[in-house]
């Protein structure tokens, strides 16, 4: 007889919730029978992704990079869940399009705030109730550009990078309890990511944000459905690094064999990409 999945009917806290691999990730555990816990800055596909749960639910409008307001709503959190936790997923990100030399303050600091230290600040405030549980799940995600670096997307890596770094520190630390920490690195999942990005300039130099848009379309292989399939399994497999996608497992083996000359290696099979 096969053994209920460690995530089954506990509680599930997920951030990013309005849209995307977030309100995939919802209605996944929601269907498994989880109560589920969501946030958003995006109140009408926060309210979207509520009503389409069958399940217990929370939902809160969160700007994940505000320390205080996410202390307050996983204390809120707490005193709601109906049952044991299972995970906290930092799930919320954004990104900025531009070239570094001619990157805007503002919008370095509204990526970092947004990816990194919501992380961090999420990580902080739930953590404590996990050593208190005596087990759950940190589920931070990265991105494969937390692997390599991409043109016009300094800070966007920069970001991802830190969170890969921050959550294998954190993994090591815990090692000795029941705690699971995961770090979640998806390739091109069709989401609104690039559609709600800052943009000024891609990495081929366009000005048009349709034309990278366009382009983010013809990479993005995977859908939030089957990625949240992906995270969820890995969380119950207890999985440390998870990669989502076909592009993002072909990576991660492409970074054994050329760790510095990635970016040639992929340059050269670009067209084909593209088309």
């Amino acid at each position: 007889m096969a053994s209920k999945p460690f995530l089954a009917g506990r509680t599930c806290v997920i951030t990013g919730a309005g849209s995307g691999i977030g309100r995939a990730l919802a209605e996944r555990m929601s269907g498994m029978g989880c109560p589920v816990a969501i946030c958003d800055w995006d109140e009408v596909g926060l309210e979207e992704t509520a009503n389409g749960l069958d399940g217990e639910v929370f939902a809160r409008k969160l700007d994940v990079s505000d320390r205080i307001a996410t202390m307050s709503f996983v204390s809120d959190v707490k005193d709601w869940a109906p049952a044991p936790f299972g995970m906290y997923v930092n799930n919320a990100g954004v990104t900025v399009s531009q070239l570094a030399a001619e990157a805007a303050t503002e919008d370095d600091d509204w990526v970092m705030n947004v990816n990194f230290w919501g992380v961090v600040h999420g990580t902080r405030a739930f953590l404590p109730i996990l050593l208190e549980q005596g087990d759950g799940a940190i589920v931070n995600v990265s991105s494969i550009f937390g692997m390599i670096g991409w043109p016009a997307q300094s800070m966007y890596c920069a970001s991802k990078h830190a969170v890969r770094g921050y959550t294998e520190s954190l993994r090591h630390e815990l090692r000795d309890t029941d705690i699971r920490v995961c770090t979640v690195h998806p390739g091109g999942i069709k989401t609104n990511i690039v559609k709600n990005a800052r943009f000024h300039k891609d990495d081929l130099g366009n000005t048009d944000r349709t034309v990278l848009e366009k382009d983010f379309e013809k990479v993005t292989i995977t859908s939030p459905r089957k990625a949240a399939k992906i995270i969820q399994t890995g969380v119950d497999k207890n999985k440390p690094r998870i990669m989502v996608g076909p592009d993002a497992v072909g990576l991660a083996a492409m970074l054994r064999f050329a760790p510095v000359k990635y970016f040639d290696v992929i340059k050269k099979g670009e067209s084909r990409i593209r088309r």
